[in-house]
């Protein structure tokens, strides 16, 4: 299952993220929907760095993931959050069900590229539209079809002191599907080291796609812009955030 061994290490190899950042383009679009918002769902929330930043922005926070490793990261980060601690949800997007309504959900750092049966993904849309009050905003982003067509082929590596991890990416254009093949490496003591491997698997959804997915869930209003921009996206952009709302 994907994360199970790289949860562990997850924040060390994603230290350059700029959480406080993602958090302040989330809140243009708070500010720009008119409607109060106080309970964020955030879908697919992984260890919980962004849910915590939303919740010590004062925000009520719900997280929900289908990793039951990075659950346990989150829940052990929100320890550390005053005022209300986010509550952590574990859950397939697909499936989820909440105790009542949010005003906004978001689905950050193409997490909806992770839902690779499209109509499995719809199905997590019309979940999403359930649980919004009327007027509340859905916002998530994806990575593009030329972002992960662009990936095929290609090696990386992260590491630190005590893990290593190599990755290769290779794209299907039949699958529409571009899989990450991960050796993970763990120094257990001196100079042992285990290895573990992994598969991450990532769907190239067309944007026009998702907007008439989200249009089929019931949403309206929904806007395409490029990568924490506040603009159209741009030819050629690697990421797209979009943001729709529920009639009110």
């Amino acid at each position: 299952m994907a994360y199970e061994y790289l949860a562990g290490c997850y924040d060390r190899f994603t230290a350059d993220v700029d959480y406080a950042a993602w958090a302040d383009y989330l809140e243009k679009h708070f500010s720009r929907s008119k409607l109060p918002i106080h309970t964020v769902l955030d879908l697919a929330c992984g260890t919980g760095s962004l849910t915590c930043e939303l919740a010590r922005r004062g925000y009520e926070m719900i997280g929900s993931d289908l990793s039951e490793e990075m659950l346990a990261l989150a829940a052990e980060k929100a320890r550390d959050v005053d005022g209300i601690p986010p509550i952590f949800l574990h859950q397939a997007m697909e499936d989820l069900d909440l105790y009542g309504t949010i005003d906004a959900c978001v689905c950050c750092l193409d997490s909806v590229n992770y839902v690779t049966r499209p109509k499995l993904l719809a199905r997590a849309f019309q979940r999403v539209h359930t649980f919004l009050m009327p007027g509340g905003l859905f916002l998530f982003d994806i990575n593009t079809p030329d972002k992960l067509r662009g990936l095929d082929g290609q090696l990386f590596m992260d590491e630190d002191e005590d893990t290593c991890c190599i990755w290769r990416a290779d794209y299907s254009p039949r699958c529409r599907i571009c899989t990450y093949g991960m050796d993970l490496f763990f120094r257990e003591d001196g100079d042992l080291w285990r290895r573990m491997e992994e598969v991450h698997e990532e769907y190239a959804y067309e944007p026009d796609e998702l907007e008439r997915m989200l249009r089929q869930a019931g949403f309206r209003h929904i806007r395409q812009y490029g990568e924490r921009k506040m603009r159209a996206p741009k030819p050629g952009e690697q990421r797209i955030f979009f943001t729709a709302r529920k009639e009110q």
